[in-house]
C-alpha cells in the first residue's frame, strides 16, 4: 500500500510540473519544465550521496577499525541479499544514522559516533536494519527524485510570479490571473506536502522491513525511543549539534528527525510521529520459523 501511495504522489508532482510549465509557456513550456526536472534528477542521481557524505564529515572505516559495526552490516546485507554497502562513521555526537546511494550497488551507511556510544548491540542492529531496508527499497533514489521535482515546481512557480509582475503587454482579458496567482502560491505548498508525505510513507516501510530482517521489532522500537528522547530534549553537546547547518540539511535523511519539536505540524514533518512508529513495531508479530 505504501509503495502504491508513493508512486501516486510522484505522479501528482509530475502533473504539477506539467501544469506550471504549460501556464508559463504553453506546450513548449511544459516540455522545457520536464527537461529541466530530468536534468536536475540526473545530477541528484549521480552525486547526492557524495554531497550528503561530505556534509556529514563521515569517513569510511575498515573491519579492523569498527569490528562490531562491520559485522552487523555484513550480516544484514547477507540476509537481505544485497551487496555489502560502504560503512562510514561521522564524528557527530548526535545519535543518528542514514543511508545514501543511488542503488544497492552504490550504497553507503553513515553512522554517527553518538549512536555507537548510546545503543546496545540489539538496538544498533535495529537501526542498521532500518537503513538497509531503505537501500533494499531504493528509498534514497525515490526521495531524491521527489525532492528534485518539488524544487523544480517551486522554481517554476517563481518564474510564473516574475511573469505576472513583468507581463508587459499581456492582455489581461486573455489571462486568467486569479488562476495563475492561486497556482503560483499553492503549487509549491502542495509539492512540499507531497514530498514530505512520500518521505513519511517510506519510513514506515523501512521500519517494517527492518523488523522482518532482524525478526526483532522491539530492538528497533527501543532504539527509536532513545533517539526520540534526544530529538525532543537534547543533552549538552548534542543540543548544540542539533542546531548546526549540516544537521538541518541532513535532517530528512536521518532515521529520526533531530530537529523535531512538539509544535511542528505533522503535515510539514519529514518523518512520521516516532510514537506511532514505535506503536506499530510493538504490535508486529514475526514468524521466526520463516526462512529468508
Amino acid at each position: 500500500m505504501n509503495t502504491l501511495k508513493t508512486w501516486v504522489l510522484m505522479a501528482i508532482l509530475s502533473v504539477l510540473i506539467v501544469l506550471l510549465g504549460s501556464y508559463i509557456g504553453g506546450r513548449g513550456g511544459a516540455v522545457i519544465a520536464l527537461l529541466v526536472a530530468v536534468a536536475i534528477n540526473g545530477f541528484s542521481y549521480f552525486f547526492s550521496d557524495q554531497i550528503a557524505i561530505s556534509m556529514s564529515g563521515a569517513k569510511e572505516v575498515t573491519e579492523q577499525q569498527a569490528p562490531e559495526l562491520y559485522t552487523i552490516v555484513r550480516h544484514l546485507s547477507t540476509r537481505a541479499g544485497l551487496p555489502m554497502p560502504r560503512v562510514l562513521v561521522s564524528p557527530s555526537p548526535l545519535p543518528n544514522a542514514f543511508a545514501t546511494g543511488r542503488d544497492p550497488g552504490h550504497s553507503a551507511i553513515v553512522v554517527n559516533s553518538g549512536l555507537l556510544d548510546m545503543m546496545s548491540t540489539r538496538e544498533l542492529q535495529g537501526v542498521l536494519a532500518h537503513e538497509m531496508s531503505h537501500i533494499r527499497h531504493r528509498d534514497i533514489l525515490i526521495a531524491s527524485m521527489a525532492a528534485t521535482l518539488a524544487a523544480a515546481i517551486t522554481w517554476l512557480a517563481q518564474m510564473l510570479q516574475w511573469g505576472l509582475m513583468f507581463g508587459g503587454e499581456r492582455d489581461s482579458r486573455d489571462s486568467n490571473w486569479v488562476g495563475e496567482l492561486a497556482l503560483m502560491i499553492l503549487a509549491p505548498i502542495a509539492a512540499t506536502l507531497v514530498q514530505l508525505a512520500i518521505s513519511r510513507s517510506r519510513e514506515y516501510k523501512a521500519d517494517e522491513g527492518a523488523a522482518r530482517l532482524t525478526r526483532d521489532p522491539d530492538g528497533l522500537a527501543d532504539a527509536l525511543a532513545k533517539l526520540d528522547h534526544v530529538s525532543r530534549f537534547g543533552t549538552g553537546r548534542r543540543q548544540d549539534e542539533r542546531n548546526s547547518a549540516s544537521t538541518a540539511a541532513l535532517a530528512h535523511m536521518y532515521i529520526v528527525n533531530p530537529l523535531r519539536g512538539r509544535s511542528v505540524a505533522g503535515l510539514f514533518s519529514t518523518h512520521p510521529p516516532t510514537e506511532e512508529r514505535i506503536r506499530r513495531l510493538r504490535l508486529m508479530r514475526i514468524d521466526h520459523s520463516q526462512n529468508d
